[in-house]
C-alpha cells in the first residue's frame, strides 16, 4: 500500500515537472516571437530613418485640429449665448440661425478634431457659418485663419495623410504670413497708442483693468515695479522683432514660432481674454515642419510620412495627374489673392494712424490687427442693483444687486478662470463701464429684461436677488471703482478680492411704465414677464 502510494506521488511530480517545463518552453518561445517582432520593427524603422525636414505632412495634422478646436470653442459660445444676445427675443435681435449651426456643426468639427482628418467641403461650410457671425459682430481673425484652413485640405478625401494632395508651401506661409501680421499690428498700434507703453509702465495697470481678470491677474498685479518694466520690454520684442525671424531661415523662424506659443500661453495663464490667444497659437504652429512636430505623432503617421519622403528622394514622387496640376494653379492663385489684399493691410501697418481688427474686403479674408493700444488706468464697473420699494428715492429702501457670471461685482467673489471660454455679455460691460447709457443703449434694454424677470437676460447671470420672490419694482445703474485688494492685508484676510468705491449712478431708477416710450422710440419689443417655459421652442 506504501509503495502504492510512493508510486502515484512520483508520477505526480513527474507531470508538474514536464507541465513546468512545458510552460517555460512556451513562454521562451513567445518571448522570442516578441524579439523577433519588435526587432522587424525596429529594423523596419532603421531602414526608413528619421523624419526629415522640409515637408509639413503632419504640420497640417496639427493645424487643422487646432483649427477645428477654435471652431468648436466659438460655435459653442454662439449656441450657448447668441440666442439671448442676437435671437428673436434678444438684447440686440436678428435672426437666427442656430439651428442650422446645431445640425451641421455638432458631428463635422469633432471629427476633425479627433482625427486630424478635413476636406474643402467641411471647411468651407465651418468658414461660411461663422461668417454670419461675423456679420453681427464676432471676431474676424478665426475668419482669417479659417479661409486659409480650406486650402489645406484635399477637395473630397478623408485621409490624415492624403498622399495625393501634398501640403503647398504656399499654404503653410499664408499661414506665417498671419501670424506676423498679427504680432507686428498689436506692437505697433502700442507703440504709437499709450505714452504707457513707451515709458514702460502698461503693465502696472493691465492686469487689474483687462476685461476679465483671472485669480493668477491678482497675484500679477501686485509683482514688483522692475517685474512689469521687464514685461512690458518683452512684450515689445515679442511684437515688433520676433516676428521677422520668420523669414530667416528654418531654425530661426520656428524659434519665432516658439516664441509665440509660449507668449500666447502667459497670456492665456494672466487673464480670460476668451479664446482670442488659443487662436492666434494657430498659425504659429506653421512654423514648425513634419521634424519638428513628429514627437507629437504615432509610428503610423510617421511611418507613412518617412516613405513619402523616401519615395521623393529616391526620385519617384507621384506623378502630376490633371487634379495636382488643378492644385498648384489653385495655390498659386491664393497666394496672389493674399498678397493683394494684404497691400491696404500693410499700407495700415505702416500708417502714423494706424486703425486696429479692421477688414478692407467684404469676405474679410485679410484683416488688420491689434490690441491693447490704450490701457485704462483705473477699473470701473457698472452695478446693476433692484428694489421692491414703491418709491425708490425712499432712504429705507433695500436696494440688492445681481451678479454676473465672471466680471467683477461681489467683491468677496473669486475672479473666474474661463478661457478659452467666453462671456460675451460680461465683456460688453467693461466696454460699457467707460461709456454712459446713452452710448452704449443696450444697458438699459437689460434694465427692462431685469423688471420683468426675463430668463432671457437672466440666464446670462449668475445671482438674481429676486428669485422666487417676484419682480423688482425699479432697477437702477451704479458706477463704481474697483482694485484688487493686497494679498495677506486685513482686506484680504476677511476673503476681499476686490475693494470698491461709488463714483456715482451709471443710470437712475427705471421702472417698466416708465420704460415704454423708450422702448418704443427704439422699436424695441417692451419687456414681459415671461418664464423658462416660455423660451422653450
Amino acid at each position: 500500500m506504501a509503495a502504492a502510494t510512493d508510486s502515484s506521488e512520483s508520477s505526480v511530480r513527474k507531470r508538474r515537472v514536464y507541465s513546468s517545463k512545458a510552460e517555460s518552453e512556451t513562454e521562451a518561445d513567445s518571448s522570442k516571437d516578441n524579439a523577433e517582432t519588435s526587432s522587424k520593427h525596429t529594423g523596419k524603422e532603421k531602414r526608413l530613418g528619421s523624419v526629415r525636414p522640409g515637408t509639413y505632412w503632419l504640420t497640417r495634422v496639427v493645424l487643422l485640429r487646432s483649427v477645428a478646436f477654435i471652431y468648436f470653442v466659438a460655435f459653442s459660445v454662439a449656441y450657448n449665448q447668441n440666442k439671448q444676445l442676437i435671437g428673436e427675443r434678444g438684447l440686440m435681435p436678428c435672426k437666427s440661425y442656430l439651428n442650422s449651426v446645431k445640425r451641421y456643426v455638432g458631428g463635422k468639427i469633432g471629427f476633425v478634431l479627433l482625427t486630424g482628418m478635413a476636406n474643402m467641403i467641411i471647411m468651407g461650410t465651418l468658414w461660411v457659418l461663422y461668417h454670419s457671425l461675423v456679420n453681427v459682430g464676432q471676431l474676424c481673425q478665426l475668419l482669417e485663419t479659417g479661409f486659409l484652413a480650406i486650402f489645406l485640405c484635399p477637395v473630397w478625401t478623408l485621409s490624415q495623410i492624403p498622399r495625393r494632395c501634398p501640403p503647398s508651401l504656399i499654404c503653410i506661409w499664408t499661414f506665417r504670413w498671419l501670424i506676423v501680421r498679427i504680432m507686428l499690428g498689436a506692437g505697433l498700434i502700442k507703440i504709437r497708442g499709450d505714452k504707457c507703453w513707451r515709458d514702460l509702465t502698461c503693465m502696472d495697470y493691465h492686469y487689474e483693468t483687462q476685461p476679465v481678470p483671472n485669480p493668477v491677474s491678482y497675484y500679477l498685479h501686485r509683482s514688483p515695479w522692475w517685474f512689469h518694466r521687464f514685461e512690458t520690454l518683452s512684450n515689445h520684442f515679442i511684437e515688433l522683432i520676433a516676428p521677422f525671424f520668420t523669414f530667416l531661415g528654418r531654425r530661426m523662424c520656428m524659434v519665432n514660432g516658439v516664441i509665440q506659443i509660449l507668449f500666447q500661453v502667459v497670456l492665456i495663464l494672466s487673464g480670460n481674454l476668451s479664446f482670442l490667444n488659443w487662436l492666434t497659437i494657430v498659425p504659429s504652429l506653421a512654423c514648425f515642419d513634419d521634424k519638428s512636430l513628429a514627437f507629437l505623432f504615432r509610428s503610423g503617421a510617421k511611418k507613412t510620412v518617412l516613405e513619402i519622403q523616401n519615395e521623393a528622394r529616391a526620385g519617384r514622387p507621384p506623378k502630376p495627374t490633371r487634379g495636382i496640376l488643378m492644385r498648384r494653379v489653385v495655390n498659386v492663385s491664393l497666394a496672389v489673392l493674399i498678397g493683394y489684399l494684404s497691400i491696404p493691410v500693410v499700407m495700415n501697418l505702416l500708417s502714423s494712424r494706424q486703425v486696429m481688427n479692421t477688414s478692407f474686403d467684404p469676405l474679410r479674408i485679410v484683416n488688420t490687427y491689434g490690441a491693447f493700444g490704450s490701457i485704462t488706468k483705473e477699473r470701473t464697473e457698472v452695478i446693476f442693483q433692484g428694489t421692491l420699494a414703491k418709491d425708490p428715492k425712499d432712504p429705507e429702501a433695500i436696494w440688492e444687486e445681481y451678479q454676473f457670471l465672471c466680471k467683477p461685482g461681489d467683491v468677496n467673489r473669486r475672479p473666474c478662470l474661463i478661457s478659452p471660454y467666453h462671456y460675451r455679455l460680461d465683456w460688453l460691460m467693461w466696454f460699457a463701464a467707460f461709456q454712459t447709457y446713452e452710448q452704449s443703449e443696450w444697458v438699459i434694454h437689460i434694465a427692462g429684461r431685469l423688471l420683468a424677470n426675463d430668463s432671457t437676460v437672466l440666464s446670462l447671470m449668475d445671482h438674481n436677488p429676486f428669485q422666487d420672490r417676484g419682480t423688482p419694482r425699479w432697477v437702477r445703474g451704479e458706477h463704481f471703482r474697483y482694485k484688487f485688494s493686497q494679498p495677506g492685508s486685513s482686506r484680504a484676510a476677511q476673503g476681499k478680492w476686490w475693494l470698491r468705491k461709488r463714483i456715482g449712478a451709471y443710470f437712475p431708477p427705471v421702472d417698466l411704465e416708465g420704460l415704454r416710450g423708450y422702448f418704443q422710440s427704439r422699436n424695441w419689443p417692451h419687456p414681459t414677464h415671461t418664464t423658462e417655459e416660455e423660451l422653450v421652442p
